[in-house]
This record gives C-alpha cells, sequence and structure tokens, in this order.
C-alpha cells in the first residue's frame, strides 16, 4: 500500500524513529530493507530493483553490503504519520567500524537472524555493540519461508540470548513481505524517539560522508540538539573550519533539499568542499556564529590489523593513486595510508585495513573506480621490536625490520568466538592449536551449537584462516574477532636474495617454526616465474646471513659442441670450459631483471575473503 510522503522539513522529535538493521552476512538485511522501502511507499514498483539501497557494483555482484545506507520512511500507525529513519548495516567482521558508527545515530536495532542458520559469530558481535550502545533491540528471525526454517528452535536460542519471551521474538520473510508490517509497528511502539535539547546551540554528529564528483563532499549527519537550516554558515568543530551550508535535505532514498533539520533528524548536508580532509568522520558540526563550545562524544578511531603496500604497476600513476586513496578515505573512514618506497616496485603506499576481505574490497575500487593497475605486497601486520640496547621499533614492513641484535618481539594477539556445530569440536581446536592458538573457554547455545572462544596470534589469521575453518566445518562455522593486546613470539625475518641482492617486496616476518617452509615455497614458485637468463641464477631465503631454503635458474646454454663432431674429449672439454669462463664474466656485470608479471603472481594470494561472502 503506497503511502503520503512526509515533507523534507523539520519533523517533531517525538514523531521520529532512528533504527538499523544488524545482522551476520547473508541473513537477510539488504532484503528486508526492500520490503520496507516498498511497503512504506517511498519507492514505487517501477524503480524497485533488489539491493535497493547497495549502490556499489561490487556490491551488488558479491552480495554483501559494504557500505551503511540511510534512508527515510513514512509509516501511519493510529492514524498517525511517524518519520522512520532507516541505516542499513554490512555483516562482515571487517566492517565493523561501519555498524559502530550507525549504532551511534540510532535509538534502536532490528537484530536479524536467518530462522534457517541461526545466531553467528557477527550477530553476537554486532548484539553486544548495540548492547554498548544503551540501543532497544528487537529480535526478528528472517527467511521463514524457507523449507529449512526452524524458527520456534531459534527463537529459543534468540530469546536465551537477550533474555525475552519466545514469543516476543518477531517472525518476518523480507522476501515474501510476511510480517514486514508488523514489525513497522513494533519499531514504532518499541523504539523510544530522539531526544535532544531545541532551543540550545546546534550540534549535529557526522556518522558518514561520500565524494561526488560535481558536488564535492557529502556529508550524512545526524542532529543531536538545535536545528541547521539551509545558506546558514556552519564549523566543523575539530579543524575550525567554517563553510556554507549550500544544500540541506534528507535521503528518502534518493536526496530529496528541504529548509533544515531538527532534533533527532538524520539528513545530509553539501558545502561544496572538494577537499575531502575538511569532513571526518565522527567530528561535530555547529553554527558559525552562537555555536556550540562542545563537542559530541566521538567514534574511537578504527585500528588497522592489517597492512599491505599498494603499488601502481606504471610508475606515472602514482599521483593518481594518491588523489584515489584521498577519495576512498572519505567513504571508507578506516582506511590508514602512507607513502612508502622500494627498490623492486617504486613509488606506493603503505595502507592499513581492518581484515583480508577489507584489503580486496579497497583494491578492486582502487582499480575499478580509479582505472588503475596495481600490486599489492603480502600482508603483515605491526610489530613491535626490542633491540638489545633497549631500543623500540614499530614494524609495519619488514623492509624495516631493524638489523641489530633482537632481545624481543611482540606480536598484536585477537579473541576469537567462533560459531559452529558441535560435531566440529575436535576439528576446529586442530585447526585453532596448528595456528598458535589458546583455547579460552567453551558454552553450548544448545545441544547441536557451541560458541569457541581462542586467543589467536592476528598474524595467523589474516591469512587464509577463515578459508581453512570453512573447509573443516563445511561452510557451517562463523568466525568474529576482536583485538586482545600483544604477546611475545618467536618470530624471525625471512628475506628472499636473487644473486646475492635482497628483494624487499619479497621479504616477510614469520614464527622460526614456519621460516622454512616459507623459504622453499617462495624460492620454487620464483624459479619458476622468472625467466631464465644468459648466466646462473641462485635464488636463496635466508634468515639474517644464515640460508635456509636455495633453488637454481640454470643458464640459456647456446650448443657450443654442435659442430665439434668426433675427436677427442679434451677438444670439447676445452670449448666447454670457455664457454664456462664466459658466463662467468656476464654474471659478474649482469644484473636479473625480474618481470612484473612475477611479481604479481608471487605476491598474489587466495585469500579467503573470497568465500567470506558466501
Amino acid at each position: 500500500m503506497a503511502r503520503q510522503a512526509l515533507p523534507p522539513a523539520a519533523t517533531p522529535p517525538d514523531l521520529i524513529r532512528n533504527f538499523c538493521i544488524i545482522a551476520h552476512i547473508d541473513h537477510g538485511k539488504s532484503t528486508l530493507a526492500d520490503r520496507m522501502l516498498q511497503i512504506t511507499g517511498v519507492v514505487d514498483e517501477r524503480a524497485m530493483r533488489a539491493q535497493y539501497l547497495d549502490r556499489m557494483d561490487i556490491e551488488r555482484e558479491r552480495g554483501i553490503t559494504i557500505k551503511s545506507q540511510a534512508v527515510r520512511m513514512p509509516w501511519d500507525v493510529a492514524g498517525q504519520t511517524y518519520c522512520l529513519n532507516m541505516i542499513d548495516t554490512p555483516g562482515h567482521v571487517d566492517f565493523t567500524y561501519e555498524v559502530s558508527r550507525s549504532l551511534a545515530a540510532c535509538e534502536g536495532a532490528v537484530l536479524l537472524v536467518d530462522a534457517a542458520q541461526g545466531i553467528e559469530a557477527q550477530t553476537l558481535a554486532n548484539l553486544y555493540l548495540a548492547m554498548e550502545n544503551d540501543l532497544t533491540i528487537i529480535p526478528v528471525l528472517n527467511k521463514i519461508d524457507l523449507p529449512a526454517a526452524q524458527p520456534e528452535k531459534y527463537a529459543e536460542e534468540l530469546a536465551g540470548l537477550i533474555g525475552c519471551d519466545p514469543g516476543d521474538v518477531l517472525q518476518v520473510s523480507g522476501k515474501t513481505g510476511v510480517g514486514v508490517e508488523p514489525l513497522l509497528d513494533q519499531i514504532v511502539q518499541q523504539f523510544p524517539a530522539p531526544t535532544g535539547d531545541a532551543d540550545a546551540p546546534a550540534r549535529a554528529m557526522i556518522f558518514d560522508s561520500v565524494y561526488d564528483t560535481y558536488r564535492g563532499v557529502v556529508t550524512y549527519v545526524r542532529v543531536v540538539d538545535g536545528a541547521l537550516h539551509s545558506r546558514e554558515r556552519i564549523q566543523m568543530m575539530s579543524t575550525g573550519a567554517h563553510h556554507e551550508l549550500l544544500e540541506i535535505g534528507v535521503i528518502s532514498p534518493e536526496p530529496a533539499p528541504a529548509q533544515g533539520l531538527g532534533v533527532g533528524e538524520v539528513g545530509y548536508l553539501i558545502t561544496g568542499v572538494k577537499d575531502v580532509r575538511q569532513s571526518r568522520v565522527g567530528d561535530t558540526v555547529t553554527s558559525a556564529r552562537g555555536g556550540a563550545t562542545q563537542a559530541l562524544g566521538g567514534y574511537r578511531d578504527p585500528k588497522p590489523m592489517v597492512f599491505s603496500g599498494l603499488y601502481p604497476i606504471d610508475g606515472s600513476d602514482y599521483p593518481i593513486l594518491r588523489d584515489a586513496l584521498d577519495k576512498l578515505k572519505l567513504n571508507d573512514a578506516a582506511l590508514v595510508y602512507e607513502p612508502e618506497t622500494s627498490a623492486a616496485l617504486g613509488f606506493g603506499f603503505r595502507v592499513g585495513f581492518l581484515g583480508m576481505l577489507h584489503l580486496e574490497i579497497v583494491r578492486e575500487r582502487l582499480e575499478r573506480e580509479f582505472d588503475l593497475d596495481l600490486i599489492s605486497t603480502l600482508p603483515s601486520v605491526v610489530y613491535e621490536v626490542t633491540l638489545d640496547d633497549g631500543r623500540t621499533v614499530t614494524v609495519t614492513n619488514p623492509s624495516e625490520f631493524p638489523e641489530g641484535k633482537v632481545s624481543s618481539i611482540t606480536e598484536p594477539v585477537v579473541r576469537g568466538t567462533i560459531l559452529a556445530p558441535s560435531e566440529f569440536i575436535g576439528a576446529i581446536m586442530e585447526l585453532c592449536q596448528s595456528r598458535r592458538g589458546t583455547l579460552r573457554g567453551m558454552d553450548y547455545l544448545s545441544p547441536e551449537r557451541v560458541e569457541m572462544r581462542y586467543t589467536l596470534p592476528l598474524a595467523e589469521i589474516v591469512f587464509d584462516f577463515f578459508d581453512a575453518l570453512k573447509s573443516k566445518t563445511r561452510g557451517y562455522a562463523s568466525l568474529d574477532y576482536e583485538p586482545d593486546g600483544e604477546q611475545d613470539a618467536d618470530l624471525v625475518k625471512v628475506d628472499v636474495l636473487l644473486q646475492g641482492d635482497k628483494v624487499d617486496a619479497f621479504s616477510t616476518i614469520v614464527h622460526r617454526d614456519k621460516a622454512y617452509s616459507y623459504g622453499v615455497m617462495m624460492a620454487t614458485k620464483l624459479k619458476e616465474l622468472i625467466p631464465r637468463q644468459q648466466f646462473e641464477v641462485p635464488i636463496q631465503a635466508a634468515i639474517g646471513t644464515r640460508v635456509i631454503a636455495r633453488e637454481t635458474i640454470r643458464a640459456i646454454r647456446k650448443d657450443v659442441l654442435a659442430k665439434c663432431y668426433g675427436g677427442d674429449i679434451s677438444r670439447k672439454r676445452k670449448l666447454l670450459e670457455k664457454q664456462k669462463e664466459g658466463k662467468k664474466r656476464m654474471k659478474m656485470v649482469g644484473s636479473v631483471e625480474v618481470p612484473q608479471e612475477a611479481f604479481i603472481a608471487a605476491l598474489s594470494q587466495d585469500s579467503g575473503a573470497e568465500k567470506a561472502k558466501k
């Protein structure tokens, strides 16, 4: 049933409900959001498409949400039209930061669980985030139309977790629309209206921003106190910068300009600013004249977990890559980067990511949206190295590893939560122990499902742990992790040498027990990838000065014996010795050219991220 659209003017706070949808990947958040848009009439049947709020090609192809999207919807209850501001959030562990920012702009959360799969690790993590923010939570079971759905079983599990009655768990189907209207009614009844002082100086919190090629920075805000009006001058409290509000409005779900935004409203601001650093996520916006003196409590800055070097294949693309990262940082506040150079790869950036999927998505977006060809180096984490003389060095890149005598190395560890059917306990324990994990505890959520808590080194899980976990549990296990301090470890730096020269792009820091296997793997790989030269090329893997693995690329040899048929063996030997001398001289002046394709092939890795979406 189509409903009357709200006028895009200030709405009384008691008629506003701000909420978000939180869930694990593939539990139907975007599909439920689609039904809400249809039922409230803000998107007509003709314009409707699946995953309406997923605007990026990558999101639609992979079937995952990467960016939070805010939308305003009208809903009638007992003859009164309410304004619902919904934020659709990502579900993957790498994008938890997006979820935490969305929660800060809301009063309530719809906790969505697949009625065929039950609670998963990321569902728990998002639930705890919502509880920390003191949000009202409505538990909802989705996909009740599936033949494999077990709504009664999972309603009990969910009720036990939240502390409510199984009858309070709503049952909906985002696909067919069953139960969505009662859910909208419950959102109006259960979620509190936003509170704020309408007469106080304006304070609005930036919870997201995007870069528009034509209009500059578009900033998404939630107004906490006072009101913001079109054409007034505003101030960003962290930078002190002043701007004129060229346009202010709401998203319904396309941008709709308005006269202003009042207490509790969610909308967008356009100031015409082109410099992406002027609009920081977590900043407070206030009026330039008679504005607030105290900023709102900001977000904690996201801490990058994985570092990787990004280098343009064509060196002249370096300025384009720098601008591209600047613009992408506006869309993705969790991105951290700084310039670095490599003897082998030239100029590039050391980029910090929240995880392997984040790395893969950022690289893909840079290549698609800015038409770049990039190489990414092997991912590494941050190590603290203490030398014998007491100095401490922070290492984000293996090339920064100090040369002196090392007294200790600390590596970051994470607190991992794994949810899986209880039949896979043995396989999960075996996998975690092989990755230097320590069991912290184990709880049965039901007779068939178990929650296992492990302390694991971050370096062991960022690469292919998720892949291995999925394959050992036939795809049933789910993983969530969060930082848990640091620990001492027996780590070494493995260098790869070509003809005695270090190639910094192939260096890595690994546990001493795994150094040999890494050295053998890298030497074997490079032997296949580097073309044969006119002279013999040794490939060595070394820890310090000790060589732990070696392969040799044989020289290209001309058949000097072709015209020497018959006769004494000494004639043949003389010709071979002459050739050998020539090869030796060539080796002294020749240098090994590693083709770009060899770098790409050697540094490319099949991460678990590709399967994370499934």
